[in-house]
Parts: C-alpha cells; structure tokens; sequence
C-alpha cells in the first residue's frame, strides 16, 4: 500500500458533535466528508491521514480502514485475516494489540475474534503481539462484515501534548474546540472564560488565531507503520507559519492555583504572550479593553461539581455581571439542566445538543450581542 493509496479515513467524535467535526473536516480540505453516528469519514492517502492528526481539532481519533470482508464463524475470520497484506501497514519489528468489537453477527465473542486476528497476523506476518503496544488494529465485526482499521493516533487527540496541569472536571481541548466553532468562533475576535479551569477554552482559542497546529506537540501510532515517511512528516508539520493575532484572550477563575496552572499551560502551548488569566470570583469579572467578542464558560453542574440548588445563585450572579458589563459581547454557556441556564436571566435562544461531555448530557445555550 503506498502512502497514496486512497483509503478511508474514520474521524472519531464525541456523541452530539458529528455536524460540528464535519464542518471542520470540509473547512480544512478533506475531501467528501460524510456525518454518521460516531464520527466523520473522509478519503485520502496516508498523508491525510498525518494531516487529520496534525490538523483536525475536534476529532478525539484518526482511525485508518484498510480492508473488509465478511466471516460468519472464526476459523473462517482466521483464515481472511491472514490473507490481508499485513506488511503494507505494520512493520515486523513494531508490536501490535488487537481490540475487536461485535455486533449483529454470528461471531459474538469479541475477546475470541480478537485472539483469531491477533494469532493471524503474528504467524502469517511475523510481528509482534502486546498488550501495551502502540499500534491497535480494531476489527469491527457488525451484521457479520468484518471491518479492519488502525488506530493511526494512538494517545486520544485532545492531548495535545503541551498541557500537564488540570483541574477536577476539566473540558477536553477537542470538545472546547468544538464547542468554540458552534458559537461561531473563527478566531478573528477576543475571548473570555469567566471560570476558565485550567484554562482549555482561552488556550484552544488563542491557538486557533495564532494559527497553531493542534498536533504539532505530541507523537503519534502511526509514525510505527510501514506507511509513514519521516521526511514527509517533518515536511508537514513545518508547513505554515504561526501569526500573531490582533485580538487577546482572557480567563479568570477564583481558584488562585487553577490560575497558576493555566498561565504554565498557556506558555508550553506558545500563547502565553495572547493568553491572560486573573484571580476573580463571577463578581469581580469586567470586559477587557477593545473589541466586544465571545464569553464561552462551563460553569459547575449537579452532576459533577456542587449542588443545583447553591449553584443556581452562581449562575444568577454570572448572569447579573454579563448583563450588565458586557454590551455587545455573545455568550455560550454549556450546562446539563436548562433551569440553571435560565436562572443566569440571559437572552438565550434555544439551546443546541445534546452532546455527551465526560459521559454527561449537556446543552449549548447561545445569546446574540448582548444589549
């Protein structure tokens, strides 16, 4: 298989975010990107493939498939499994893990179907199997079509590789940055987070206006595969110069340890110089100089942090100081109870979702320009 063989690409999304991540994918150039449950499928060589990880913000993997055919009992999944053209994706001295998944079908054992392929690709091949292996090639074994792919990411893509500290609860950088591209953000205008946690919503906001690549600081599975070439790779992530945006980006929190940990995460992400965060209870929280432009938060909610009941009058409070200091600003506020929403007395319309954020069911509730 050579790096551009067409092959189809596997964007994997969190529930809720299909249309978000496929709008993305259209918006970077993949070509023909398709919103089905779970995620976004696009088409290219291997080097879309890189590109995906490098470049795409909102996946949470990059799964590559290689082949399919159809198995109605695991002797017969063994032997189609050992016609596959291994070499062509794994290298004999890299070691593989093999995850299975079964649905549907007359092979219903997902541990045994696993085993088959495992001890497959290990005698017709020749690579090494390992639990802890790096590389993982999934098989998928839905209405008895087996589907085989490879993990090219490896590390879930909302690390980014430049942020160590975190906070109870924290917002993952590819929902944050989903969730920044439904309320419209394009980069072009200030942010604030008025409880900015360790500082996921500013710091993604100010990569995506500086020009940043969100993969430009991690390694990645498929750098072990017999499709990846170094040189093209170093080539790629070079590519493009970071800018320095005309706007700011703004987080507070009351936490003064939550702001000592975003201001260490903003600098290892190279926005520290774009990025200010300040000690400040909802209260204290006034508009920053220059243009108005996007408060995004995800206050605390019953299900995870504190009472619905005590938050209602944090809520009350956020919405007293918005509606008061800043005119011509949007908000975005992201909540699983439309009554917390309501209690802010904002303006919002009706709210979009539902997503799944850590296993919980939220909503995006969205404001026009402030008055």
């Amino acid at each position: 298989m050579t790096t551009d063989a067409e092959i189809e690409i596997f964007l994997v999304a969190a529930p809720g975010f299909e249309a978000a991540l496929c709008a993305e994918a259209r918006e970077k150039g993949f070509a023909g990107p398709t919103a089905i449950d779970g995620g976004v499928i696009v088409r290219g060589g291997w080097p879309e493939v890189w590109r995906a990880n490098l470049e795409i913000r909102g996946a949470s993997k990059v799964i590559a498939r290689i082949d399919a055919f159809r198995a109605f009992h695991l002797a017969q999944l063994d032997k189609r499994a050992r016609r596959l053209a291994w070499g062509e994706v794994l290298r004999r001295d890299v070691p593989f893990r093999v995850e299975a998944t079964c649905r549907k079908s007359r092979i219903y054992h997902s541990g045994a179907a696993a085993q088959r392929i495992e001890r497959a690709i290990k005698e017709a091949f020749g690579a090494p199997a390992s639990p802890d292996a790096e590389v993982t090639i999934k098989a998928r074994i839905e209405d008895d079509l087996v589907t085989i792919s490879v993990d090219t990411s490896g590390e879930m893509l909302h690390k980014r590789g430049h942020k160590e500290a975190v906070i109870k609860a924290p917002m993952r950088e590819n929902l944050a940055a989903l969730f920044l591209r439904l309320c419209g953000f394009d980069g072009t205008e200030p942010v604030l987070d008025p409880m900015c946690g360790s500082g996921t919503f500013v710091i993604e906001a100010a990569e995506i206006a500086a020009g940043l690549k969100p993969g430009r600081s991690r390694r990645f599975a498929f750098e072990q595969l017999a499709t990846f070439d170094a040189a093209a790779w170093a080539k790629m992530r070079e590519a493009g110069a970071a800018t320095l945006p005309a706007v700011r980006f703004h987080g507070s929190d009351r936490d003064v340890g939550a702001i000592v940990m975003c201001r260490a995460n903003a600098t290892r992400a190279g926005v520290g110089d774009i990025a200010a965060f300040q000690q400040l209870t909802v209260s204290e929280i006034v508009a920053p100089d220059g243009p108005p432009g996007l408060v995004i938060v995800n206050p605390p909610y019953g299900d995870r942090i504190g009472d619905k009941q005590r938050l209602s009058a944090l809520y009350r409070a956020l919405g007293q100081t918005l509606g008061s200091r800043f005119t011509g600003w949007r908000v975005g506020l992201i909540t699983n109870e439309a009554t917390l929403a309501k209690a802010t007395g904002l303006p919002f319309g009706p709210p979009l979702g539902p997503f799944s954020h850590g296993g919980i069911r939220v909503l995006l509730f969205q404001t026009g320009p402030l008055p």
